[in-house]
């Protein structure tokens, strides 16, 4: 049944022995998001939803007949309003069991688990690890499914490039180590999935980042001047992604600065 289902605009999907899985994309901030269900039990995850698309999301998560156990975000993102709470508001609407939202402790905010590195978050028969990558932030989190050889980076490790290191507790010499001990210590052919691209890759590998990935060739040094030196603008969502995200989303909890 799974197999037959349409597939949509803005989604691709793979199947991997009793691993669904469906990358979804959110356009205004070129975000991926990622679920993930485990096959005989129906149960399933979603990694880094987007408050926009959460309807779409779920309306997938109703059709594939699969149950909603997590929501998890690698880190608190500054360039969208994650879709976690969104997503337990419309189970509610629904009459289904709220999922549980996940972020890693050091990130400061707001969920119903925090996780640190070497914990295992499960659904059904699919595990997977919680890897501490900070740089891009200091919560940032990538997940590791070892049995299926893959990874979901955030916005540590990006394709042929890395999360921004120049706001939000960012440091590219820790970012550079934790990408290069953590995420490239994986085997060569383990999948990596990032949460955002603007050229339209959706996948790549270990093996492929290490070689030919720019930014990650360099030395540390190297790497630490050119990032130090990219001056990007700010995200233009950040004066409300950052306030939302602390709180999960969750409206009636979000304090806006003072615009004094």
């Amino acid at each position: 049944l799974l197999r037959k289902l349409l597939h949509r605009f803005g989604t691709s999907e793979t199947f991997a022995r009793n691993l669904h899985l469906r990358q979804f994309f959110e356009p205004i901030s070129c975000t991926y998001s990622y679920l993930l269900c485990d096959f005989k039990s129906k149960q399933c995850a979603i990694i880094d939803p987007v408050r926009e698309t959460a309807e779409r999301d779920f309306q997938q998560i109703q059709e594939l007949g699969l149950s909603l156990k997590y929501a998890i975000n690698t880190h608190l993102h500054a360039d969208h309003v994650t879709g976690t709470h969104a997503l337990k508001c419309i189970q509610r609407q629904k009459n289904v069991t709220p999922c549980q939202t996940i972020i890693s402790l050091s990130s400061g905010a707001k969920a119903d688990l925090h996780v640190t590195c070497g914990d295992h978050v499960t659904f059904g028969d699919i595990s997977l690890e919680v890897m501490s990558t900070p740089g891009h932030t200091n919560g940032c989190s990538s997940y590791v499914c070892h049995e299926h050889g893959m990874v979901f980076t955030g916005d540590a490790l990006l394709i042929r490039g890395c999360g921004r290191t120049d706001f939000q507790e960012g440091d590219p010499g820790v970012l550079y180590d934790s990408i290069h001990s953590q995420i490239l210590s994986l085997p060569d052919h383990f999948l990596v999935y990032p949460a955002h691209d603007y050229v339209g890759l959706n996948v790549s590998t270990v093996g492929e980042e290490k070689r030919l990935n720019p930014r990650l060739i360099k030395t540390r040094s190297e790497f630490v001047h050119f990032m130090q030196h990219l001056k990007l603008p700010h995200p233009k969502q950040i004066e409300t992604a950052l306030p939302w995200n602390k709180v999960c989303g969750i409206q009636e909890l979000v304090q806006i600065p003072s615009s004094r």
